[in-house]
């Protein structure tokens, strides 16, 4: 996907119903020039500030589901409506930014824009909204149904003990047992031992056992 400015009409096919209007209000409002780019493996979005005669720029990866798009560009937008508030010295999700994102998402959630399952986690994170959907396990599980679905593809608490699993770098593990909040997978080539999240998606892998 070629990185570009949206069409304001295109944007519809990224977002879920109902929600193009206000959003779209937002973009206009602030004259936000909003990128789609291709996937990034390190970030889902990011603003960038207005600087002399540019515009805000928002940035959000276009291979997300309709919801997890929407979320990520209402996290975006906090950070442009913090920015505007209290200026440019406070922290990137402070509490600055937590008041503002709490603002937009709850006038979103009011729109029942959301799934139930959804809307139901999203509400139960609005006192202390995480710094990215990504650092909170029960979004990751609830966004996941609603991606399409890729052969193999798992989460880490999806397999079995024992199971061998590829992750995107191409390297192999075994996954061991639950340690904590995280489970032990030792890396085949090396034998060394690393802890991963529940909710990492790697691709599930028959290996032949001696």
């Amino acid at each position: 996907m070629p990185k570009k400015e949206a069409p304001l009409p295109t944007l519809q096919n990224f977002l879920p119903a109902g929600a193009y209007e206000p959003v779209s209000q937002y973009l206009f409002q602030y004259k936000v020039h909003l990128t789609i780019t291709r996937e990034r493996k390190s970030i889902l979005g990011n603003y960038r500030s207005k600087v002399s005669d540019k515009n805000h720029r928002i940035t959000v990866n276009g291979n997300l589901n309709k919801y997890s798009f929407l979320i990520t560009l209402l996290h975006e937008l906090a950070h442009l409506l913090a920015h505007e508030k209290y200026g440019h010295r406070i922290l990137p999700h402070g509490a600055q930014w937590k008041i503002e994102y709490g603002k937009i998402l709850s006038a979103f959630l009011q729109q029942k824009v959301f799934p139930p399952d959804i809307e139901r986690v999203l509400i139960a994170g609005l006192k202390n909204p995480a710094a990215s959907s990504c650092a909170d396990i029960h979004l990751i599980r609830a966004l996941r149904k609603y991606d399409l679905k890729k052969d193999n593809q798992l989460f880490v608490e999806e397999l079995s003990d024992g199971s061998y699993f590829k992750i995107k770098d191409g390297s192999i593990f075994r996954k061991d047992k639950r340690v904590k909040k995280r489970f032990k997978c030792t890396e085949v080539a090396t034998g060394k031992v690393y802890l991963f999240s529940p909710v990492y998606e790697v691709k599930l892998i028959e290996i032949a056992e001696n």
